[in-house]
């Protein structure tokens, strides 16, 4: 998928254990840099905890921003505060702020609403606006679209796309292939904690029998 030298994020023989459950098996692949990287696999195939296991369960490192499939966001807190929590600078990086509320305009609708009375999509969008309100050297972002509309669905792809165009190092994990497929450059695959295929996603995403191996039907057909 991409040279040791290119990797922003390198994953080498991970194994992890939850309890007396092994979940992830030798876990090996790469993150390239100033590209989107998606880990796709049916649900339980290991992806979040892979995640999890990079942050070093749930440990943020300088640089790195995680967006949890639960979102994380404060729900008592209104969305100025919550993106505020999120900038490790005084105030607002103005061009930044202009970025996120572009590409969510939903937020500045609500800028000193609760969190909390956010509908689901507006929740997500909150929880992607924090991770981009500093510059980032990588982003582990956790199934964006569950659940989404696909009008936020199209959103998002872009707010997604404006990222990579920035040459933002990203870790996809998402269940919608068509969204994996419109964001990604590269593809790592899972299977029961293990890797099963790394490679281009055009490559995948033109070979329709191994998306049915590797991901199913349920997976390969969502749209």
């Amino acid at each position: 998928m991409t040279d040791a030298d290119e990797a922003l994020l390198r994953v080498e023989g991970v194994f992890t254990n939850i309890g007396r459950y092994r979940i992830l098996h030798d876990v090996d692949f790469c993150a390239a840099r100033g590209r989107v990287t998606a880990l796709l696999g049916r649900n339980g195939a290991g992806k979040t905890t892979t995640l999890r296991t990079i942050m070093g369960l749930w440990k943020a490192r300088l640089g790195i921003a995680y967006v949890p499939e639960n979102m994380g966001i404060f729900g008592k807190l209104t969305v100025r505060e919550n993106m505020l929590l999120a900038t490790e600078r005084r105030g607002f990086a103005s061009a930044q702020l202009d970025r996120v509320l572009e590409s969510f305009p939903a937020l500045k609708m609500k800028w000193e609403a609760p969190a909390g009375s956010l509908s689901g999509g507006q929740k997500q969008m909150l929880a992607i606006g924090r991770a981009m309100i500093e510059p980032r050297r990588l982003l582990l972002i956790d199934e964006p679209t569950k659940g989404l509309s696909p009008a936020m669905v199209d959103q998002l792809v872009e707010a997604l796309l404006r990222l990579k165009r920035e040459h933002t190092t990203i870790l996809l994990v998402e269940q919608n292939f068509r969204v994996a497929e419109a964001v990604g450059d590269d593809v790592a695959v899972m299977d029961e904690g293990h890797i099963i295929h790394t490679g281009a996603m055009a490559a995948l995403a033109a070979n329709h029998g191994l998306q049915h191996r590797l991901l199913g039907l349920s997976m390969a057909d969502s749209t």
